[in-house]
């Protein structure tokens, strides 16, 4: 069985008071969430941090943070999508995450702060994601970016928006991607894996959560669309360069390894690494997980190396 480090240990007990999310409607895990930002007090010295509103296909306005480590030289550009099963996250949930990335990368990160389900379900969120990063790629000079190193990131429902975007791109002839970031993505909405089965309760992620978090975000008949579950592509062949990270106890475990052996199969560069004794959701909580954040923020750094 699975050793826990004892920071999810601590997680897990700490999470075991009061009603879980999936028992309450999206708007009230929200505010629970809120209430409850899981950020580091070590923060790294950035040249900037900006918001700006752009707007979306359907004439709305949402809103992008971008995190600029230097301002003296052209830098390599991160389009990074939060987790929260697309139903809660925001540009909060993960701004330690994306400073860090920042920093460490001496990239700009963009982080983009899609609308949510279920009031904006299946396709609103994805198509945010793409528009943003085409939005990036016809700005990004400007803040000194350089289109020709763009990478597209994201954990949990934010990694599976990232790939899906990754797909589209590469679909549409929109812009060129370097690379993707996955942290143990959702790709594929099913909830019948081994993993499913060892870590569906208990283990940050539960998999009445993760079925929760599906039926906000798109109708039952959709869970087999290779724009939700993207391991359902048929062809991956012209993906960017992956790396996929996973968290050992993790229900998304088992799918997040099987698209790498497609990706592979497809003939793309894949770096699998499993994280051992890490649950679900790390990366967003630096107050419990800050080494592992470290840890991870680390291995993409190399990978885009």
């Amino acid at each position: 069985m699975t050793t826990l480090r004892k920071e999810a240990v601590h997680y897990i007990e700490a999470q075991h008071t009061g009603t879980p999310y999936y028992q309450v409607t999206p708007q009230e895990a929200r505010a629970m969430r809120t209430a409850t930002l899981w950020q580091s007090p070590h923060r790294p010295k950035l040249a900037s941090i900006k918001d700006y509103n752009i707007t979306v296909r359907d004439g709305a306005a949402i809103t992008l943070r971008l995190y600029t480590p230097v301002l003296d030289k052209t830098l390599p550009v991160i389009v990074y999508y939060h987790g929260g099963g697309w139903v809660y996250g925001n540009l909060e949930s993960v701004d330690a995450g994306c400073q860090l990335l920042a920093d460490q990368a001496q990239a700009i990160v963009v982080s983009v702060d899609y609308r949510l389900a279920p009031e904006y379900p299946f396709p609103t969120p994805l198509y945010d994601a793409y528009d943003s990063l085409v939005w990036v790629s016809e700005h990004i000079k400007a803040f000194g970016g350089d289109v020709n190193r763009l990478t597209v990131a994201g954990d949990s429902a934010g990694g599976n928006l990232a790939t899906v975007v990754a797909y589209l791109t590469t679909t549409l002839g929109g812009p060129a991607l370097q690379a993707q970031a996955l942290i143990y993505p959702v790709t594929n909405v099913d909830f019948t894996t081994e993993s499913y089965q060892l870590f569906g309760e208990n283990y940050g992620l539960d998999a009445q959560g993760m079925q929760w978090f599906s039926q906000h975000y798109t109708d039952e008949a959709n869970f087999t669309n290779p724009l939700v579950s993207p391991l359902q592509l048929e062809n991956v062949r012209n993906m960017p360069k992956t790396i996929i990270i996973a968290a050992e106890a993790d229900v998304l475990y088992d799918e997040g390894l099987s698209y790498a052996e497609k990706l592979k199969a497809g003939g793309v560069a894949v770096e699998h690494v499993t994280m051992p004794g890490l649950i679900h959701s790390y990366f967003s909580k630096m107050n419990y997980f800050e080494d592992a954040t470290n840890e991870t923020v680390a291995k993409i750094v190399e990978f885009l190396k």
